[in-house]
């Protein structure tokens, strides 16, 4: 397996670059208001956590059901840390439950 580190890499890109995480939620028929008190659950958390930038969550205008999560991270470490945590591991265990996620990491290349 290739951590995120070892794929900038090998890319020619430093392993010490910050890095989005964008997470698309759509909410199984009847699980909207479970899936927002989950997430709800999860932000001031995630917000403390030592390295984390940002982690706001998104409403789709067009279907309410449908969230994004727009998390970015000071680096790797960051990013490790905050997937071992216990608020992450419990929003794991949870979200495929409550909705369909589609969830990237993102490298910048022309951002500010």
């Amino acid at each position: 397996m290739t951590t995120i580190a070892g794929w900038r890499r090998n890319q020619g890109q430093s392993p010490t670059m910050a890095i989005k995480i964008v997470a698309i939620l759509t909410a199984k028929p009847g699980k909207a208001d479970a899936l927002r008190s989950l997430l709800d659950g999860v932000l001031a958390a995630s917000r403390a956590e030592p390295g984390n930038l940002r982690w706001d969550i998104w409403q789709d205008e067009a279907d309410l059901n449908r969230l994004l999560l727009d998390e970015l991270y000071e680096d790797d470490a960051a990013v490790a840390a905050h997937r071992a945590s216990p608020h992450f591991l419990h929003y794991l265990s949870k979200i495929h439950e409550l909705a369909d996620r589609t969830a990237l990491v993102l490298s910048p290349i022309a951002a500010s």
